[in-house]
């Protein structure tokens, strides 16, 4: 059974950076499609950042620019680096991978 466990969300000032990790176990990442999404409060998730397929990412044009995703395939972990955050980045942000979601880490973006 795929398990998803996130890490490194927290509070940064706006134009900070974070770094979210995603570690799977369960099935290797080798391959399949995976992605970040958020959640802000009172809003649907939406998505973040995505891996169609290896050397294909697909990013909305709320955080084009200053997101980035990649995957360390021997780690099997998946990471969603952060530049120049703003307070409307500020939600839960969950992975997703073979059909599972991680239990969500809080970013908040506040001075």
């Amino acid at each position: 059974q795929v398990q998803l466990v996130e890490s490194g969300g927290g509070l940064v000032q706006p134009g900070g950076s974070l770094r979210l990790s995603c570690a799977a176990s369960g099935q290797s990442f080798n391959g399949y499609a995976m992605g970040w999404y958020r959640q802000a409060p009172g809003r649907q998730r939406e998505l973040a950042a995505l891996i169609e397929r290896p050397g294909s990412t697909i990013y909305p044009d709320s955080v084009k620019g200053r997101f980035t995703i990649s995957v360390d395939n021997a780690k099997n972990t998946m990471y969603l680096q952060m530049n120049s955050l703003k307070p409307e980045d500020t939600a839960v942000y969950y992975c997703y991978f073979y059909g599972r979601w991680g239990q969500g880490t809080q970013v908040t973006v506040s001075s």
